[in-house]
């Protein structure tokens, strides 16, 4: 059974950074596409970085220069290290395996003065 784990949420102040992880089991991890997409109260779930199996990344334009997408092969896990937290990137982040559709069960971020 596919797994994914999300954690290091928490509440920041803006300009700080936060490193979220997605751990993976009952997958083969190193051949799958991952993502992070984020909700933001109110709004529908987009997709804010990708990194495909052969490690090429993807942005959307509003994290460009702040977030950085990585994968452990060895470790079965998936990281967004956030940098330069905005007011706007609040929301829940999900790991998912983009090319087989399953989904973590989200963590909350939240960016506050």
């Amino acid at each position: 059974q596919v797994q994914l784990v999300e954690s290091g949420g928490g509440l920041v102040q803006p300009g700080e950074s936060l490193r979220l992880s997605c751990a993976a089991s009952g997958t083969i991890f190193s051949i799958d596409d991952m993502a992070w997409y984020r909700q933001a109260p109110g709004k529908q779930r987009e997709l804010v970085a990708v990194i495909t199996r052969h490690g090429f990344t993807n942005y959307a334009d509003s994290v460009k220069g702040r977030f950085t997408i990585s994968r452990d092969n060895q470790r079965n896990t998936v990281y967004l290290q956030m940098t330069s937290l905005k007011l706007e990137d609040t929301g829940v982040y999900y790991c998912k395996i983009e090319n087989r559709n399953y989904w973590g069960q989200g963590t909350q971020v939240t960016v506050s003065s």
